[in-house]
């Protein structure tokens, strides 16, 4: 089955940010609900269990983490995201490494859209600059770790075992 590891967030805007952009971007919106910064993601796992001992010695982050300011991956721009506030994070990517995850290249994001094509770019970076260091909402208290599975209407995902309370 395929497993990643991620933590709920609360986006204060998020259908203002998708209208920005309504007209300039096409792509893939992921849905509200399944907004979520990723850890790590594990890939096709056949026992959960052992993903499972290991979370269990996880610390959650010991202070509130703020998602502040959007980015991009590639070049043209294929994924939207709203970035972490690293310093947060680090202290609890520590503590994934110490139980035995590799966090190679460890970049604190939540996937916003897939862009398929941005039909004007001007406007796309103007847009960009209005969020620049802009504080858009919170990662939540939480360690998740999901299945998810892929059908015609887009990835759904299952909790497995979460650590901490909402």
């Amino acid at each position: 089955m395929r497993l990643f590891i991620a933590s709920p967030v609360r986006l204060e805007n998020y259908t203002q940010i998708r209208e920005e952009f309504n007209d300039t971007v096409q792509g893939k919106w992921v849905e509200e609900e399944n907004l979520h910064l990723t850890w790590i993601f594990l890939g096709d796992v056949s026992d959960e269990h052992a993903v499972i001992k290991k979370m269990k010695e996880l610390a959650l982050p010991k202070t509130e983490v703020t998602i502040a300011e959007l980015g991009y991956f590639g070049r043209p721009p294929r994924i939207l995201f709203a970035k972490a506030q690293k310093k947060s994070l680090y202290e609890t990517a520590t503590h994934f490494k110490e139980s035995g995850f590799d966090l190679y290249r460890f970049k604190p994001h939540i996937t916003l859209c897939r862009i398929k094509q941005i039909n004007d770019y001007k406007r796309y970076k103007e847009i960009m600059k209005c969020y620049r260091e802009k504080t858009l909402g919170t990662v939540l208290p939480q360690i998740t770790l999901y299945k998810s599975e892929l059908s015609e209407k887009g990835p759904e995902y299952t909790a497995l075992y979460t650590l901490g309370e909402l």
